[in-house]
């Protein structure tokens, strides 16, 4: 199986492959990183990471998880979505979609692209063309 486009990789080549492609030297522990977070679509927090990687045994920095994830953003491989300042996921779904928000369960999932439609896009200010659309819908849980 070799599907890049939504980042879904089984193996530890794939994933070599994969960081190569995205221009990222892939060493031990971003591969080992890149091997939990593209395996499937999902979203995560990095302490969550940091807690995971480092349930058996410690072997990967909180410094190393956060620098990881900022080239992963950078380079493209993953998707940042901040919900408020205090709480930032990230995402292994780099296609084109939007997210709910529940506040109180503190969960983030997908709303696909064909789900929701806007009437009206604003023009962009001139000089400037669109380098993307994050849609975050927070909800509660009914009483």
């Amino acid at each position: 199986m070799k599907t890049y486009v939504g980042h879904t990789v089984i193996n530890k080549e794939q994933t070599i492959e994969l960081l190569r492609q995205y221009h990222i030297t892939p060493t031990q522990q971003r591969v080992d990183i890149a091997l939990l977070i593209l395996a499937r679509h999902q979203h995560f927090a990095a302490d969550d990471l940091l807690q995971t990687l480092n349930k058996d045994n410690p072997v990967v920095s909180k410094a190393t998880i956060y620098n990881t994830l900022s080239l992963f953003v950078e380079k493209g491989l993953i998707r940042q979505v901040i919900v408020d300042p205090t709480k930032v996921f990230y995402d292994s779904n780099t296609l084109p979609h939007q997210h709910f928000y529940n506040i109180d369960s503190g969960e983030l999932t997908d709303i696909e692209n064909d789900d929701l439609s806007l009437a009206y896009f604003p023009n962009l200010p001139k000089g400037t063309c669109s380098a993307g659309l994050d849609i975050i819908i927070k909800v509660r849980n009914a009483l």
